[in-house]
């Protein structure tokens, strides 16, 4: 089996220096607020719990994205903003206090709390930091309660998550700067995804392994100078400069989509923790060949067809790199919310120089583009995907491949199943 070569190191302007300039598009933009995060997070964190200080369309949000039945009891709430909080006839603060207080007395299984700020706690300036801390010096230490931002006014919606973890990396205790090598995995996964991964690294060799977030507040892993971090995740700059800020250090690699993805980001960490190469391979040769057989089911559908991306979810650059790498689709125009070029710098080496990248959006320019391009497949966010098949065109749902397990070699063939059956369906209603 041949290995993957190693990181090329080059600096991350070199990666795009051939390709034509990237469009940066500012104009009215078309996604979910950060608040759509809490909907993955509070599955995954299993003794937190997330308050919303917002308004009843917040509410509404976080209801229907969830689905959670009336009877239900979710991780999540919203502390709904009445005209008298907006008109500054009460102490914000104190209502806050009051609605704390009456949450975790019932509900004495939160470990965790999130004061999660939105669109309309942020526009009258309301200190959610500053209530944290009051809080939490009151609940310490049998809550710990953190604040962030899902606020979507100038953000994209994955950016909650984001937002999110780099609230906890304050938390995380210190290691040992003198001590072994630990490993950490920055992302939310699904736990079976997770477990996946876990499993692989101690097939591997690599025996120290945490991930953030934790499900458990108490099992938050150890984070200082010892602590090599690979993200699962494109949209977490926030969180990597607060992990870098304690002395951690990123390994760069492939993001793990498809059998190439993920043999590369699990080989990342391989050669930092001097794993022999040969029973690397040993251990990857049978979940890699599952995945590239998976893959296959895939490629009669996606062979040859032309796929545009329209920002969204910041997904979009390794998932491009992927399709085109392992299913030989061709990217038209590859549209992200925010373009990392350090973090996508090995993705971005591997796209094909014909594919058009845009950072930012422009609603109206973009689906002019999409007219003119007429791709095979539109990824785009759930508002603009019914006018756009209205008009002919194939469409996949971009916050589905959020909402799904599509990480790792046993994902693999799923995730290319996803863009495979919008194209299945149109050929079928065609008929």
């Amino acid at each position: 089996m041949n290995a993957l070569p190693p990181a090329s190191g080059c600096a991350p302007e070199l990666a795009t220096l051939e390709r034509a300039p990237i469009l940066r598009e500012r104009g009215q933009r078309e996604v979910f607020c950060g608040l759509t995060g809490i909907i993955w997070l509070h599955r995954k964190m299993q003794d937190a719990f997330f308050l919303v200080v917002g308004s009843r369309t917040c509410a509404h949000l976080l209801q229907s994205a969830a689905g959670v039945m009336i009877f239900a009891e979710p991780r999540f709430a919203t502390a709904i903003m009445e005209e008298r909080d907006l008109a500054g006839m009460v102490d914000a603060q104190d209502e806050l206090d009051r609605v704390v207080t009456k949450l975790l007395a019932r509900r004495p299984d939160i470990k965790t709390l999130f004061l999660v700020g939105s669109c309309p706690s942020e526009v009258i300036k309301l200190d959610l930091a500053k209530a944290a801390e009051r809080l939490g010096t009151k609940y310490n230490p049998s809550v710990r309660i953190l604040n962030y931002s899902g606020s979507g006014i100038e953000t994209t919606f994955t950016q909650g998550e984001d937002a999110c973890l780099a609230s906890l990396v304050p938390e995380m205790p210190a290691g040992d700067p003198s001590g072994e090598k630990e490993l950490l995995i920055v992302g939310s996964l699904p736990d079976i995804v997770e477990d996946q991964f876990m499993r692989l690294f101690d097939q591997i060799g690599i025996k120290r392994v945490g991930a953030l977030p934790a499900r458990q507040a108490s099992d938050l892993p150890n984070l200082g100078p010892q602590t090599r971090y690979l993200l699962a995740q494109p949209f977490l700059a926030e969180t990597a400069m607060a992990l870098e800020g304690r002395g951690a250090q990123r390994l760069d690699a492939l993001f793990p989509f498809g059998a190439e993805g993920t043999t590369a980001w699990l080989q990342a960490a391989a050669r930092e923790f001097g794993i022999d190469e040969m029973h690397f391979n040993s251990v990857i040769a049978g979940p890699r060949e599952r995945a590239k057989r998976a893959i296959e089911h895939s490629a009669a559908q996606l062979n040859g067809k032309r796929i545009s991306f329209l920002p969204d979810s910041q997904l979009e650059v390794p998932l491009a790199r992927f399709l085109n790498q392992e299913l030989a689709m061709e990217p038209v125009e590859i549209g992200t919310p925010y373009l990392h070029r350090t973090h996508l710098a090995r993705e971005l080496e591997l796209l094909p120089q014909s594919a058009r990248l845009s950072e930012g959006q422009h609603v109206d320019r973009q689906l002019d583009r999409v007219r003119e391009d007429k791709p095979d497949l539109t990824v785009c966010g759930l508002g603009l995907a019914n006018p756009l098949e209205a008009e002919g065109f194939a469409t996949k749902w971009a916050i589905e491949l959020v909402f799904s397990p599509i990480h790792g070699f046993e994902q693999a063939g799923d995730l290319a199943e996803l863009f495979a059956r919008p194209l299945r369906r149109r050929d079928v209603l065609r008929v």
